[in-house]
């Protein structure tokens, strides 16, 4: 009789607590709070997109060095950043081109395999590029092409 009042138990405190995340009671709603009710946008979600540009970093072929029998990595991104920097950080694309081709040329070819390979090295060039850059610039590193031949 006690076993089956815990599992009971458990299934209902599963259930509510299934219940009050899906219907946004905690942790927040989900999307569908942002709009009013005719159904348009509501202000916070355009004064978001406002607050956003977008640099693009020019496409990078990349060579990846002596023991991985002439492979290649073709790597396109875009670097999220506020309104204000877009100019400077244009600006600082040299750099930026710079930093990350060092970096990805010195990645071991091993590192490419790995299944969690792109998060770490989305991760590792951000990183590069707020410190060319300078702190909070950039916001983020969005990795558009990625392709190992």
């Amino acid at each position: 009789m006690p076993l089956i009042l815990g599992v009971v138990g458990a299934l209902v405190l599963g259930g509510g607590a299934f219940f009050a995340l899906y219907s946004g009671l905690i942790l927040g709603g989900g999307a569908e709070k942002s709009h009013s009710a005719g159904g348009k946008p509501s202000k916070t979600n355009d004064s978001m997109l406002g607050s956003v540009a977008f640099v693009p970093i020019a496409p990078m072929i990349i060579s990846l060095g002596p023991e991985s029998q002439r492979r290649h990595l073709r790597f396109q991104a875009q670097l999220e950043v506020t309104p204000a920097y877009q100019q400077e950080v244009t600006l600082l694309m040299p750099r930026v081109l710079d930093v990350l081709n060092s970096y990805l040329r010195a990645v071991e070819t091993a590192e490419f395999e790995r299944p969690t390979a792109l998060i770490t090295l989305r991760a590792q060039m951000l990183r590069r590029v707020q410190l060319v850059t300078g702190q909070d610039r950039v916001r983020d590193l969005l990795i558009t092409e990625f392709v190992l031949n």
